[in-house]
């Protein structure tokens, strides 16, 4: 689990197609000195686990699924990525929950740097997870939407953010890992549920422990 607060923009030293699939490493030169083997990392908001890290750098291995779902594989050497470890319990949760399991790919429409306004094209099946002043993941920065469009979504980007991540690089035509809220996705899991003719209701037992019973 992840917060979407960025803790270093890593650079991108190699990116390789092994017969295993895909490796990946990366210079983190504030990060590494700090990370296990096993360890999760939010890249670019993709929750990938620590194959190996010697001083300043930390290698990754993308099953063919990550490199398909993300814009990993779209990586060269010395692209800037954003990078964040997973959260520890005693925290602070300055963002929002944030799962690291990316939901899609979209291409940013316009990003005028003057006024800090981003705009990101939307795929029409991930509109329906968003509201303005919800939360949503954008390369793993959680971010505030500021409006909702048909095939689209609009944010502001406070000077801090645009500084401290890959956002400080990014143009028109780029594209970025979304993950939407998981609040919204469980609401339409459960709305789905309910319009299926199936509740969820307690009952107790024999020994008088609450139980769930599924009903249709």
């Amino acid at each position: 689990m992840f917060t979407g607060l960025i803790e270093e923009v890593g650079s991108v030293r190699w990116i390789r197609a092994t017969d295993c699939g895909t490796q990946l490493q990366i210079a983190a030169p504030r990060i590494a000195g700090s990370v296990h083997t096993g360890d999760s990392i939010s890249v670019n908001g993709c929750c990938l686990t620590v194959a190996a890290h010697r001083r300043e750098h930390i290698m990754f291995d993308l099953v063919e699924e990550t490199v398909a779902r993300t814009n990993l594989g779209a990586l060269k050497r010395d692209s800037p990525i954003n990078l964040e470890r997973a959260l520890v319990a005693a925290d602070r949760l300055g963002g929002h929950f944030v799962q690291g399991h990316i939901d899609c790919t979209a291409t940013i429409i316009g990003f005028e740097k003057s006024d800090s306004r981003l705009e990101i094209g939307l795929p029409q099946e991930g509109v329906r997870y968003l509201a303005e002043k919800g939360s949503i993941a954008v390369n793993g920065i959680s971010l505030t939407v500021a409006e909702v469009k048909p095939a689209s979504f609009v944010t502001w980007i406070i000077p801090h953010t645009r500084r401290y991540t890959n956002l400080k690089t990014s143009q028109p035509g780029e594209r970025v890992n979304l993950e939407f809220d998981i609040l919204a996705k469980y609401v339409e899991r459960m709305v789905a549920a309910a319009a299926d003719g199936i509740s969820l209701r307690s009952r107790s037992g024999d020994d008088g422990r609450e139980r769930c019973a599924v009903e249709s």
